[in-house]
Formats: structure tokens, C-alpha cells, sequence
């Protein structure tokens, strides 16, 4: 009996995610993508991508965490 894929998101895949809205200039779902990323692993490199991200939202878009 064969196994069905798993058709759930992995961490890798949020992280891949968080790179393509990030690259769109889509910040806050790239975020949100890392964020799923590193829920699913601690170890992920969305945990560094995140902190990057965060680091030049405070910089150059401080309205954007209160809009």
C-alpha cells in the first residue's frame, strides 16, 4: 500500500515562499512566511531572513508595523 504525499507546506517551503514576497517587495507576507517556516523549524534560515527583514522594516518603514 503506497502512502499518499504529504501535501502540507514544510518549513523549507515557507521559507521559499518568504523569499519570493520578499524579492516582490512584499514584506510583511514574507513575514508571515518565515514566520510559518520557523514554527514548523527552529533551524530553519527563515529564523536569519526573518531577523534581516525585521532589521530594515524598524530602519526605513517604522509606520509599517503601525499602520
Amino acid at each position: 500500500m503506497s502512502k499518499a504525499p504529504n501535501r502540507e507546506p514544510n518549513a523549507e517551503t515557507y521559507y521559499q515562499q518568504g523569499n519570493a514576497f520578499r524579492k516582490q517587495g512584499l514584506w510583511h507576507e514574507a513575514i508571515n512566511c518565515y514566520i510559518q517556516a520557523i514554527e514548523l523549524d527552529p533551524d530553519s534560515p527563515a529564523v536569519e531572513a526573518k531577523r534581516m527583514l525585521d532589521d530594515i522594516m524598524a530602519f526605513y518603514c517604522k509606520d509599517m508595523y503601525n499602520p
